[in-house]
């Protein structure tokens, strides 16, 4: 399986040395479970794009430390090309910034969310009736934990969405829209130790209580592979039932 990594930030450039940067991290990550897939990846921050959408066989969309509603000229851009991707039928995993975009670009609602932060590890339940009916959802757990670090939530599903997992914090954890994409706030590719120094970098913008308890929560293990495993099964899932879907956008 082929697939196209579309990239919307980098890592901190002084903490590069020690984590390396995002392709990395989902190069291991997506490995570690199916190591012979291949990665590809685009660069859609500085207007990077595949050819042709079926260059790959699915993609997945990174996180970033912008918002999906700044208005930025490389934004606006991908916005558009998430649309392409989910009107020509192409299985697509959205990651935090990927998760958000997803709802923004097919008509759903993203904020800042009155909330605060979400850092550290996050645990997030799996909806019943839901997970019994994706057959690429099989886990004895009723739910899932995750490493987090974002401000932004989806606050207004697009049409045509189901959601999968919430908590208190995050009320739409993960979301499908459609049956070919795919859309999860928490980070599988993040280690505890980048975590830990990303907290660690924003004590500018991060309330103290808050990255007390973030780093506080790293005692616990992150269910990274278990959900990396379910995000290739919906992409090779999707990819065997294509569909052409007719695109509602915003109103």
């Amino acid at each position: 399986m082929r697939i196209g990594l579309l990239l919307c930030d980098d890592v901190k450039q002084e903490l590069q040395s020690a984590h390396r940067n995002y392709p990395d991290m989902f190069e291991a990550t997506l490995k570690k479970v199916e190591p012979s897939l291949s990665l590809q990846c685009y660069r859609v921050i500085d207007g990077e794009y595949p050819a042709d959408v079926d260059d790959c066989d699915g993609y997945v969309i990174s996180g970033s430390r912008y918002s999906v509603y700044d208005g930025l000229p490389w934004i606006r851009q991908f916005e558009d090309f998430v649309r392409t991707l989910y009107e020509k039928g192409k299985p697509t995993v959205g990651i935090c910034f990927g998760h958000q975009m997803m709802a923004q670009a097919l008509g759903g609602k993203v904020e800042r969310s009155e909330k605060g932060w979400g850092v550290g590890i996050a645990t997030s339940n799996l909806a019943a009736e839901e997970k019994a009916s994706q057959p690429w959802l099989q886990s004895l757990k009723p739910d899932f934990s995750l490493v987090v670090s974002h401000q932004d939530q989806v606050c207004q599903l697009p049409p045509d969405s189901i959601t999968l997992a919430s908590s208190d914090f995050c009320p739409i954890g993960m979301f499908t829209v459609g049956s070919h994409f795919l859309a999860i706030q928490g980070h599988p590719e993040f280690s505890r130790a980048y975590s830990f120094d990303l907290m660690e970098s924003r004590r500018d913008r991060i309330p103290e209580e808050v990255i007390s308890r973030g780093q506080a929560s790293l005692s616990q293990s992150p269910d990274a592979e278990l959900v990396t495993r379910w995000l290739l099964d919906f992409l090779k899932f999707s990819q065997s039932s294509p569909s052409t879907p007719s695109l509602s956008t915003k109103t």
